[in-house]
């Protein structure tokens, strides 16, 4: 992870969630199995390779080192292996030449591009296990995931390894940069894994696309595990370029030389008062600064994630966007409050698949119970409350409105039900 300034361009588009009625058949999807399960053997395992290349290599693999090349000539041999079609890409920095792999999974809608990426460099200093051969190893053993199911989604897999990113997301930016505004118009999803295996690790979601991040929110919920929204790494790694150009990105962050709360502590387990990675850019970031549990738990997210995006389930809503951006305080443990939107010029009802774009911004966005008013009166619930102690509410809900009518004054209504915690609703839309 580099220290390059931060960017922020955020984007919302469909994520699936509770209907109040059954929806009306749709037409069926492309047929994908469900995600497997990532062996954390199989990611360790490349870890090893990764660290063996380091201490044959002067105890590194940073960019313009013997290390590095060594480590990307690593990942396409296995890539190359498995069937992928790879690209090994050439820049120059500080008078050495760089290297990015792009690895190419055949079919899917090459015009719908789902990529994920990860720096494959450490720093001069140390072997970079974790930062980032742990994020490194976890998209490569999901590349390789792939090919073994002989996965063929419906959306055009790309796989990246980048270089240089200590020194300022070189390589990724060589990438994108280098990529015409047709070819970029294509890449719908950049995901980015940077540090998943951190010793005293944490559960941080990019924060940069609410879809993604539910996504991502939504997986680790379902092991009982509360994540939280990563600013640590804002900018600072390899999605920063994607972002910037205008694509969606999200990911996935355990952490690096921030320091654990003792509210992150009682959550995630770990030791409170002591930095996610202690050995965050040193020589001792090595094969033993690994925690398993968490390097298993995010490997199994990038695949899941791969396999959810590249099936074509989030596909971005168009249509009509109807928005109120005025802010309205929420009362700490007070009564309900309403922000309304005025729908004109949709005759007949609303869609079976409504899109409700939310951004509450609040303390503990556990208390919070969210319903959505129809003009007719009709209430949908999108949110009740819960024991989520992570801040603010930014995704997008679907809302079976068929039976209700579209024209008229709709409502977000919001109601903090626990004490001691303060917020507001920032925006919402209503997407037809």
């Amino acid at each position: 992870m580099s220290a390059a300034a931060a960017v922020t361009l955020a984007a919302a588009f469909l994520v699936p969630a509770a209907s109040a009625a059954p929806a009306p058949a749709a037409p069926a999807a492309p047929a994908v199995a469900a995600a497997p399960d990532i062996p954390v053997a199989n990611v360790k395992a490349h870890l090893a390779q990764l660290q063996s290349i380091a201490t044959a290599n002067g105890g590194n693999r940073a960019h313009g080192r013997t290390g590095y090349k060594a480590s990307i000539d690593y990942v396409k041999g296995k890539l190359d292996a498995a069937g992928y079609t790879t690209t090994l890409l050439t820049f120059s920095y500080n008078g050495s030449t760089g290297y990015n792999l792009i690895a190419d999974w055949p079919g899917g809608d090459t015009s719908h591009v789902v990529m994920a990426g990860a720096h494959l460099d450490s720093v001069s200093g140390g072997p970079g296990i974790n930062d980032n051969g742990s994020g490194s190893a976890g998209v490569l053993e999901t590349a390789l995931a792939v090919s073994r199911a002989g996965l063929k989604p419906a959306k055009h897999l790309r796989f990246g390894w980048w270089g240089a990113e200590e020194y300022g997301m070189v390589g990724s930016k060589n990438y994108v940069n280098g990529l015409g505004a047709t070819e970029r118009a294509k890449i719908e999803t950049y995901l980015n894994f940077d540090m998943i295996g951190s010793p005293n690790p944490g559960y941080f979601t990019y924060r940069y696309d609410s879809a993604l991040d539910a996504l991502f929110r939504d997986y680790f919920a379902g092991l009982g595990i509360s994540t939280e929204q990563d600013f640590e790494g804002d900018g600072r790694s390899d999605h920063a370029p994607f972002q910037n150009a205008g694509i969606r990105v999200g990911g996935l962050f355990s952490g690096a030389d921030y320091t654990k709360t003792s509210a992150q502590a009682a959550k995630w387990g770990g030791t409170a008062g002591q930095p996610f990675d202690r050995c965050y850019h040193s020589s001792c970031d090595t094969s033993a600064n690994i925690n398993d549990t968490a390097l298993d738990r995010m490997s199994d997210a990038i695949a899941y994630a791969i396999w959810t995006l590249a099936a074509g389930s989030t596909t971005p809503p168009t249509g009509t966007v109807f928005e109120n951006t005025a802010d309205v305080q929420i009362p700490d443990y007070g009564s309900a409050v309403t922000s309304d939107v005025t729908v004109t010029g949709r005759p007949g009802n609303a869609p079976a698949a409504l899109q409700v774009g939310v951004d509450i911004k609040h303390t503990f966005r556990g208390d919070l119970v969210i319903d959505l008013v129809a003009p007719n009166g009709t209430a949908f619930r999108l949110k009740s409350s819960s024991n989520d102690s992570a801040a603010n509410v930014q995704t997008t809900y679907t809302v079976n409105a068929s039976a209700v009518p579209a024209d008229g004054t709709w409502k977000l209504k919001v109601q903090d039900v626990g004490p001691q915690d303060t917020g507001y609703i920032d925006s919402w839309k209503l997407t037809f």
